[in-house]
């Protein structure tokens, strides 16, 4: 260990874990499926031991009612270390990491456990059943830590004008993107269903994916009664899929409780840097929808902090809930659309369990560059409305500097923003939009429109312009807003 500090963090261990029983009773909760990925993390650093060495226990919030899982994992595991429960948001994995390579590399952490887990699939299939899975109940106890920061995603009027959901909000984005690179709306779905064509070919490459069902770029872009519309353009298999059981863990110590573990060397990965950001809490606020500055700077701060270019990056994870996230993404990062963008397949197919999808693809990360040793990955984890963001730097060599880190909001509070005019009536601008479909058809347009003093969020039911929608391009068409924030051709 002579050439690498004592204080280096080092990612030493990564397990996955998937079911999927025939009995939806014969499932393990999710703490139980949490406890499974870690001892395979445990015996991919080839260190059982380890956990009991654990100083910190951390756990990703979930859909579950456990108040203080890690203190569960503890028990089994025969660890002692302060536990903690991260708050909601897809960046917290990678956060969590940032701050365990932190608190490594200062001296108040030496070995951090890092867990998460959804059982959403088997327990929806249980209650169909009218069954129950026994979840092990834990009243009475508090973490140590909450890590991270609640913050409320929607306002009232996004909330109220039907802009609640991630399904709502990141077509949106789509038709923004689309307008700004003046694509066709036929060839810009031909583009997104390609893409995401690749992304289904990486999740069939992967054991740990959900669906590994091929699917050709035809059957992801046009609608079927297996993969209808959702909110245009995204049909079923483009949107972000949690209905699966999946856990993943992590294990990040400092480079001296790994060599006191026994952890072999080659089990070793070195995080390089880290950085954090976030865009607007609000979508209204949004200087525009079809970029992130957020992304811009805390993306392109971890590679500097790296010594690293893009074109030094051999393997790329990034965030996949929706194709407009990966696509604002790689614009931003200046990686390009045409290269690999995923390792593990992604929200849709490989899975989107709510808050814990990175921790899977960090795993995924450190088993390629294992393979691959001396070069770099990178991983980007983004939690809301493309509103919270983390980067990872990953190689098998050491970091000449030691690991990096920065919280990069300053400079991107410098960004212009827009104003809510929540209350306007009259001509507009739409500035970009979606329809939103049931199962029967489309059943409200939802926009994002330009007023003179502001944004203003309106919606239509009218059965012809939904049509319209969807056929011409109307971003860039002017508009009336009635008192109702209804919206219809000028």
């Amino acid at each position: 260990m002579s050439d690498i500090g004592s204080r280096t963090p080092v990612l030493v261990g990564a397990g996955q874990f998937i079911q999927r029983p025939e009995n939806p009773v014969e499932a393990l909760e999710p703490v139980a499926m949490m406890g499974e990925a870690l001892a395979a993390a445990l015996e991919d650093a080839e260190a059982l031991g380890l956990a009991a060495r654990a100083t910190h226990t951390w756990v990703i919030k979930g859909a579950w009612p456990y108040p203080d899982p890690a203190a569960l994992l503890n028990q089994r595991f025969g660890a002692t270390g302060k536990t903690g429960l991260s708050t909601d948001g897809g960046n917290m994995p990678q956060s969590l990491v940032n701050m365990a390579c932190r608190r490594i590399a200062a001296g108040e952490a030496d070995v951090v456990l890092i867990a998460g887990a959804e059982g959403i699939w088997s327990r929806r299939r249980a209650r169909r059943a009218d069954q129950r899975i026994p979840y092990t109940d834990q009243t009475g106890v508090t973490p140590d830590e909450v890590l991270g920061h609640d913050v409320v995603m929607n306002n009232k009027v996004e909330a109220q004008r039907g802009l609640r959901d991630p399904i709502n909000l990141y077509p949106v984005f789509e038709s923004a993107f689309r307008a700004s690179r003046g694509e066709t709306m036929e060839g810009h779905r031909d583009r997104v269903a390609a893409l995401w064509e690749k992304f289904n070919q990486a999740a069939v490459a992967n054991p740990y994916s959900w669906i590994r069902t091929p699917m050709t770029a035809e059957e992801i872009r046009n609608p079927s009664p297996t993969n209808r519309l959702v909110g245009f353009p995204y049909t079923k298999c483009m949107n972000s899929n949690w209905d699966l059981d999946l856990a993943a863990a992590l294990i990040v110590c400092s480079a001296e409780a790994a060599s006191g573990a026994g952890v072999p060397r080659d089990r070793w990965l070195f995080p390089h840097a880290g950085t954090d950001g976030h865009d607007t809490d609000y979508v209204s606020n949004r200087g525009d929808l079809h970029s992130s500055p957020a992304i811009r700077v805390a993306g392109r701060r971890a590679m500097e902090l790296a010594g690293i270019g893009v074109d030094d990056i051999d393997h790329v994870d990034l965030y996949s809930c929706f194709p407009s996230a990966v696509q604002i993404s790689a614009t931003e990062l200046g990686l390009g659309l045409d290269r690999s963008l995923t390792l593990t397949g992604g929200l849709t197919f490989a899975g989107g369990p709510l808050n814990n999808y990175v921790t899977h693809s960090i795993a995924t990360m450190a088993g390629v560059l294992r393979d691959n040793p001396g070069t770099i990955g990178l991983c980007s984890a983004n939690g809301g409305y493309l509103t919270k963001h983390a980067f990872g730097i990953y190689s098998t060599t050491p970091p000449a500097d030691g690991f990096r880190h920065q919280d990069c909001q300053d400079e991107i509070d410098q960004f212009p923003s827009v104003e809510l005019d929540a209350n306007y009536s009259g001509e507009a601008t739409v500035e970009a939009y979606t329809v939103m479909h049931g199962r029967s058809g489309p059943e409200v347009a939802l926009a994002a429109v330009r007023t003179p003093h502001g944004r203003q969020w309106a919606r239509s039911a009218d059965p012809v312009l939904m049509a319209e929608m969807t056929r011409s391009e109307h971003i860039g068409a002017d508009v009336v807003v009635n008192d109702d924030f209804e919206f219809a051709p000028v």
